[in-house]
């Protein structure tokens, strides 16, 4: 089983590289993106045979005490299969 963790920062802090990202873009011609909000991801591979509740409950643990500062980001875990 494998989850995907998405880590952001929430849509109240300002976002320096998202902003010289879409500079950049604006630079090389491409005028409509109106902004850029840059992130992270964290593939993690959970051990065969795990329930999925308890993984469920685990990686939503780890997301928010290790993979993600909840003051400044928000986070979202989706399991891929």
């Amino acid at each position: 089983m494998k989850a995907r963790v998405y880590v952001s920062l929430k849509p109240t802090v300002l976002d320096p590289q998202g902003q010289t990202i879409r500079s950049a873009l604006a630079g090389l011609g491409h005028a409509a993106i109106a902004e850029v909000r840059q992130g992270k991801f964290f593939d993690l591979t959970l051990q065969p045979g795990t329930a999925r509740e308890k993984a469920s409950a685990e990686i939503e643990r780890i997301a928010h005490d290790i993979l993600s500062n909840p003051v400044i980001e928000d986070y979202q875990v989706e399991f891929l299969d």
